[in-house]
């Protein structure tokens, strides 16, 4: 299995369903459940619009991951955006995310492992968030993923994660699938 890492740059958690969620200095993951007291935690789905149709689907969103390199890059469109305002539990420094394949393992801290489940689609509250920032968060060139949002995961391992820990990747065996957009 081939393996690279980068690091954990911020962590974040909130018990509201809010836009943003504030800094933390750690989290705990929990197997199979996700963030401790985060809105999005738990074994079934808890996307707000996702619960009210299909209460019991499996909850493959458990933990919301984005590069930090997409805050750079939105920065220098004219968008200012910190960890947390976008909704993530983890921001990544040196991991190209939104490239990596489905079922891909990232290991956070020293216990912690996020299987990879699919790509963040960017909603329509992020225009609300920051008008016009949305369309900045889709790739029409055909050079990578459509979406430029973050990846979703399950816990499948818990542990704490902070700021400063490695997030090391293990890739699935080949043949590869691409993330799906969640």
């Amino acid at each position: 299995m081939d393996k690279y890492e980068g690091t954990v740059l911020k962590v974040v958690s909130d018990a509201q369903h809010a836009f943003s969620k504030p800094v933390k200095e750690s989290i705990a993951l929990i197997e199979g459940h996700g963030v401790e007291g985060d809105a999005h935690a738990g074994r079934f789905v808890r996307h707000r619009f996702l619960v009210k149709r299909w209460s019991r689907l499996p909850n493959l969103r458990q933990l919301h991951l984005i590069p930090a390199e997409l805050f750079e890059d939105l920065f220098l469109l004219g968008y200012r955006v910190g960890p947390g305002e976008l909704g993530e539990n983890v921001t990544t420094q040196g991991v190209k995310l939104e490239r990596l394949p489905l079922g891909t393992k990232l290991c956070l801290g020293q216990s912690a492992v996020v299987e990879l489940t699919g790509l963040r689609t960017p909603c329509r509250l992020i225009d609300r968030f920051q008008k016009g920032m949305r369309s900045k968060l889709l790739r029409s060139d055909g050079n990578g993923p459509k979406f430029r949002c973050g990846v979703f995961g399950v816990v499948a391992a818990g542990g704490k994660v902070s700021p400063g820990d490695l997030a090391t990747v293990e890739l699935p065996i080949q043949p590869w699938s691409p993330l799906p957009a969640m």
